[in-house]
């Protein structure tokens, strides 16, 4: 499957990051067994916060999409630094927890994480299905718009 969604993220022209480095106490993934817990990510495109503020005020919806998307393609960075760098190991993505900085009265948080669920299933086909939250907070990390964190199956 490396091959495979290698080949779709050269077709969108995406570029995997280097994987970013934790910014506190914490680790980026850790593995269990089959299993891939990665922490959330954050919108970064070239080292920095892409998309921030509060949807809804600050950010539409179109915005948060593309925030989320980012978010998408950092966490398939992560799973290919936790992978050794072999993407094919992926077997499924089985959630994706999507929190959404907005306003209280914001109620269209799932259209936001459409933005990085359409991204995973297109580029994973049947093994980017997965199950999944999308919650509204008051704020997030260095103001970041959206977070993302994934657990996935993986070939061990």
């Amino acid at each position: 499957m490396s091959d495979t969604i290698e080949s779709r993220l050269k077709d969108r022209g995406i570029t995997l990051p280097v994987a970013a480095a934790p910014a506190a106490n914490y680790l980026p993934f850790t593995i269990s067994g089959n299993t891939l817990y990665l922490s959330g990510q954050l919108p970064m495109e070239n080292g920095k916060v892409a998309v921030t503020g509060i949807v809804g005020r600050d950010v539409d919806v179109a915005a948060a999409q593309r925030a989320a998307e980012l978010c998408a393609i950092n966490i398939l960075a992560q799973a290919k630094a936790a992978l050794g760098g072999d993407l094919g190991r992926i077997r499924r993505i089985l959630k994706l927890n999507g929190f959404i900085a907005s306003m209280p009265e914001f109620t269209e948080q799932h259209l936001v994480m459409n933005g990085a669920s359409n991204l995973i299933a297109d580029l994973l086909g049947d093994a980017g299905k997965h199950a999944r939250a999308a919650v509204g907070m008051a704020a997030l990390p260095l103001n970041a718009s959206v977070e993302i964190d994934a657990i996935i199956e993986i070939d061990a």
